[in-house]
């Protein structure tokens, strides 16, 4: 088997991650940044003044992330393919160019008449399109590129900080915009690195085109003169000055129409996630669904998601609407203008039928230059929406990092015991995120070989105090060590089961091939799971497949595997009968006797496999500790909280008592 330590869990043996590195494509090392000061709004803003300022700081958030992938801890090759795809962009302006050029010629020697020109430019055609071509090709696979290895960079880098310390845990304990972390990750981050390449390049692109063409314009069509009102007027360069009115009317134009399509896409892709996260939720809880027969209700919550996601692209399909009776439009009208411009100093001689064509390729590619905002309004707005949707993700991660560097609510440490206590709890509170107290003043240590129960009332912090152990429950004071170079395995009530085959469920959080396959078969022979081993290589659905009870005979099979020193079981028998859960608890003690055991349930008939057990009693300002008192006679020594609490029950004179409990199986 794996010989790693395993440290405190957070389900089923699975270990906090930390800030490391997933393998990735970019082959790059995610440098961990400390999070950004948190910015408080102004309190004289208005509450509409104050979401406005909220979201633009949720550009800049996420921007402060973003852009570290072109920096000292980013991908290496992030600026070579950055300036490789800037001088692609500028190659691709140049053959547009020869293009436009080729234009005048070719309509001057059909013009003129000129066989012999008209058969030579014909040639010169195919390596321009060519050329073009490759460029324009080349251009999409570097820009691809990018866009593929920005993502892998930064969806590493949310990963990392989202599975650090249990977060992912931590995130449904706090409030905050943060629903749906896995679309934000998956889908939200790809729009948000996909999107601001290509405007960027786009950007880039058209700014060249139109200083480029906007030259051929100015020397092409030189001054128009026009009779108005009886007076000659001048107009320089008036084949630019329409460009620049035209563009400037369509994009304002759109800017006016469109000016809700943020909002509105923002409000779409919200309503899509919550309906994908519905119908996951369905999918995963089908079992209890089916058995309550609750589809007629889970039916009427679908319809009523998915109505809201129909509202939503029903107020994007007008915006989408609008915006294409402006871009169409300017499509429709923008090659017959310059054409029409023209037309008086063709008929007058002064231009030849090559310039026309060619301030017609040019004006065109001058409009598309200027009309960017036109064509790409709509992506813009729905990248702004994702921007925001993953930036919101990282505020919260901002917070709950900026938590773990603060005392300013009170941090539970973790650490080493002294001497040869296998878990110690001193002083531990536990409290949420507001600062109420849940559990308090805790003080326990539990020697090597101990089997513990922790028992009390529901609701009275019992399983809050298990999620503090394992290192997920943040928030309190005190500290929780364990005995150096012991390793733990937490078996949670609902035991995870991951895709894949049997024989990964069973191994895990180790991998599939750690252990012999005869080891994992007597593993399940022992839980009693001996009729799954024809199936063990079998890849299906396990989570859905197995019953609650076989789930946590499972969980038992991994502890025959992995042989920890300290198991703590948080209601891990509850879905099984007493006889089975006496056949799993006596076969823990005899195939693990020197396992420390730590379990949190209600069942009285545990008492008879543990040796101690303690007592959390809920009271107004946190559940306290109130028994601490042996199941079975031992020599050991006492700590200080037991002494003081056996001296509290001791009776009145001339009342004795007995211990509770029993003995139990060696």
């Amino acid at each position: 088997m794996a010989d790693a330590k395993l440290k405190p869990k957070s389900v089923d043996g699975t270990e906090p991650h930390g800030a490391g590195n997933s393998p990735q494509e970019t082959a790059s090392t995610v440098e961990v940044m400390p999070p950004p000061d948190a910015i408080e709004p102004d309190p004289e803003l208005t509450p509409e003044e104050a979401e406005q300022a909220r979201k633009r700081y949720l550009l800049k958030r996420f921007w402060i992330s973003a852009r570290r992938y072109w920096g000292r801890g980013g991908d290496k090759f992030a600026w070579p393919f950055s300036i490789g795809l800037l001088a692609l962009i500028g190659m691709n302006v140049g053959f547009q160019y020869g293009i436009n050029l080729w234009n005048r010629g070719i309509f001057d020697a059909i013009e003129r008449h000129d066989a012999g020109t008209v058969y030579f430019l014909s040639a010169v055609f195919v390596p321009l399109v060519l050329g073009t071509v490759a460029i324009v090709t080349i251009q999409v696979a570097v820009r691809m590129m990018i866009q593929r290895r920005w993502r892998s960079w930064l969806t590493t880098s949310v990963i990392a900080r989202w599975l650090a310390n249990g977060r992912y845990y931590q995130l449904n304990l706090i409030g905050g915009d943060h629903k749906n972390p896995e679309a934000r990750i998956s889908e939200d981050l790809r729009i948000a690195t996909e999107a601001p390449v290509d405007f960027i390049a786009g950007v880039i692109s058209a700014f060249l085109a139109a200083s480029t063409f906007i030259v051929v314009l100015w020397t092409i069509g030189g001054a128009l003169t026009l009779p108005i009102a009886g007076f000659p007027v001048t107009i320089p360069g008036f084949l630019v000055v329409t460009a620049v009115l035209y563009a400037a009317i369509t994009s304002t134009s759109m800017a006016v129409i469109g000016r809700y399509f943020v909002h509105v896409s923002e409000a779409k892709n919200q309503a899509e996630a919550e309906f994908r996260y519905t119908l996951t939720h369905v999918r995963e809880n089908g079992e209890s669904i089916a058995l309550l027969g609750g589809e007629e209700e889970e039916r009427n919550d679908l319809d009523k998601t998915f109505a809201n996601v129909l509202r939503q692209w029903a107020l994007l399909a007008r915006q989408h609407m609008r915006t294409t009776l402006v871009s169409h439009g300017s499509m429709l009208i923008a090659p017959v203008v310059p054409v029409l411009l023209c037309a008086p100093k063709f008929l007058e001689g002064s231009m030849s039928l090559g310039q026309v064509m060619q301030a017609a390729s040019a004006f065109a590619i001058v409009q598309g230059a200027f009309g960017w905002l036109v064509d790409n309004y709509p992506r813009l707005a729905d990248w702004n929406a994702c921007a925001r949707r993953i930036a919101s993700l990282m505020m919260s991660l901002d917070g709950l990092e900026r938590a773990e560097q603060s005392d300013s609510l009170g941090r539970i440490k973790h650490g080493e015991t002294e001497g040869e206590a296998m878990l110690s709890l001193n002083d531990l509170s536990v409290s949420l995120d507001d600062g109420t107290a849940v559990v308090t003043e805790t003080r326990v240590e539990i020697e090597p070989g101990e089997r513990v129960l922790v028992s009390g009332e529901s609701g009275s912090g019992k399983s809050t105090l298990v999620r503090a152990i394992a290192g997920l429950w943040p928030w309190g004071g005190g500290s929780v060590n364990f005995h150096a170079d012991r390793r733990l395995f937490m078996l949670p009530q609902r035991p995870y089961i991951p895709s894949g085959t049997l024989r990964r469920a069973v191994a895990y959080p180790g991998a599939a091939d750690s252990w012999p396959l005869d080891e994992i078969k007597a593993a399940l022979d022992k839980v009693g799971l001996d009729y799954l081993n024809d199936k063990i290589e079998e890849d299906a659905p396990w989570d859905q497949t197995l019953s609650g009870g076989e789930k946590q005979r499972l969980a038992f099979a991994r502890l025959l595997l992995h042989q920890p020193d300290i198991i703590v079981l948080d209601e891990a028998t509850a879905a099984l009968d007493e006889k089975s859960q006496d056949k799993m608890m006596q076969m823990v003690i005899d195939e693990l006797p020197e396992v420390t055991i730590l379990s949190v349930a209600h069942r009285a008939e545990l008492e008879v496999f543990h040796s101690r057990k303690i007592t959390l009693e809920r009271r107004e300002g946190g559940a306290k500790l109130v028994s601490d008192i042996d199941l079975i006679k031992r020599k050991r020594k006492r700590n200080l909280l037991s002494r003081v609490l056996e001296k509290r029950r001791s009776p009145p004179k001339g009342i004795t008592t007995s211990t509770e409990g029993g003995t139990v199986p060696e």
